[in-house]
């Protein structure tokens, strides 16, 4: 009798697990007229799930904007020492996203910065190092452009730079 107390909550903890595994299999993304729209759910990694997009479709080089509720790693280039200082943010909205997909050395490349805000509306803001959907999802929008672009890295800035222009 006293199992019969916890199935309803057995039950939708399967329902729930199950429903989480069944979204997770779907698609991420769509073919639109301006380009691509991806929506990713909670959990997914944004860099990486615009990475397998980038390679699974071929394309050449893009822009993307997006928004969203996430967790955010942010650094902000130290140029004396060459790195990232990184800072996490835990449980925001994604109110601005925007980006870069090209290629170095034969492997996707994404550069992307982007301003979270929290709960009191406080703005927080910078490169991103990582992040994952939060609860509910992130919606980005992709532009591809008609040519492949390519990141060198610049030894005197110390960083990977979008080239346009005489890259080999």
């Amino acid at each position: 009798m006293r199992a019969s107390k916890f199935l309803p909550l057995i039950l939708s903890l399967f329902l729930t697990i199950g429903m989480t595994a069944q979204d997770k299999s779907k698609k991420r993304y769509i073919k639109v007229p301006e380009g691509y729209l991806m929506v990713l759910l909670q959990g997914d990694n944004i860099l990486k799930e615009i990475e397998t997009f980038a390679k699974a479709e071929n394309i050449p080089s893009a822009n993307f904007t997006g928004m969203g509720f996430v967790n955010m790693t942010f650094g902000f280039f130290d140029f004396k020492k060459r790195e990232f200082d990184p800072k996490e943010f835990k449980d925001m909205e994604l109110a601005s996203m925007n980006g870069t997909i090209a290629w170095q050395k034969g492997k996707v490349s994404v550069h992307a910065h982007g301003i979270v805000t929290d709960k009191n509306f406080n703005a927080f803001g910078g490169h991103i190092l990582d992040g994952t959907v939060g609860t509910g999802s992130v919606e980005i929008m992709i532009l591809v452009h008609d040519q492949t672009l390519e990141r060198k890295h610049e030894d005197y800035i110390g960083a990977n730079v979008l080239c346009i222009d005489k890259c080999k």
